[in-house]
């Protein structure tokens, strides 16, 4: 089994770990040095103080957030999911929004997302004039009906 190699950047920094065997993430902490409180609608940048190696350009790292995070406090990720690219060495960093009316507090060492290791495709993209027909074809955004 490979490993991911984790570096911490700041003396601070966790390294993440999962929680239980069956976890599909490791939690991300807010390498932080004091709380940070972030108001309704207010965005941030986290650092979480630690860089990674993976060990395949077949595998890419993900972000997610935490789903407690979220349906509690609101607390949810900028771009919906990060990625880090296998031959990205800098530090990771979170960006979150408060989507809640009420403040919430970021605390140092406070689990702010997950991570995630998975497989990626790494086929070539090829420009053609024509696609195969589908039963589908071009229908979208609800084509498929409400059930």
């Amino acid at each position: 089994m490979d490993n991911l190699k984790i570096k911490k950047l700041r003396e601070n920094a966790r390294v993440p770990f999962r929680a239980t065997p069956g976890s599909a993430g490791m939690d991300l902490y807010a390498c932080i040095d004091s709380p940070l409180t972030l108001e309704s609608g207010d965005t941030a940048l986290i650092p979480t103080g630690i860089a990674i190696e993976l060990p395949s350009s077949e595998l890419a790292a993900f972000v997610f957030a935490r789903s407690g995070l979220a349906i509690k406090h609101g607390i949810g990720l900028l771009n919906s999911v990060g990625v880090i690219d296998s031959d990205y060495r800098g530090e990771i960093c979170v960006g979150v929004i408060n989507q809640m009316k009420e403040a919430y507090t970021i605390s140092p060492d406070e689990r702010i997302a997950q991570l995630v290791i998975m497989p990626v495709s790494l086929i070539e993209p090829v420009e053609v004039s024509e696609l195969s027909d589908t039963e589908r074809g071009t229908a979208g955004f609800g084509s498929t009906g409400k059930k």
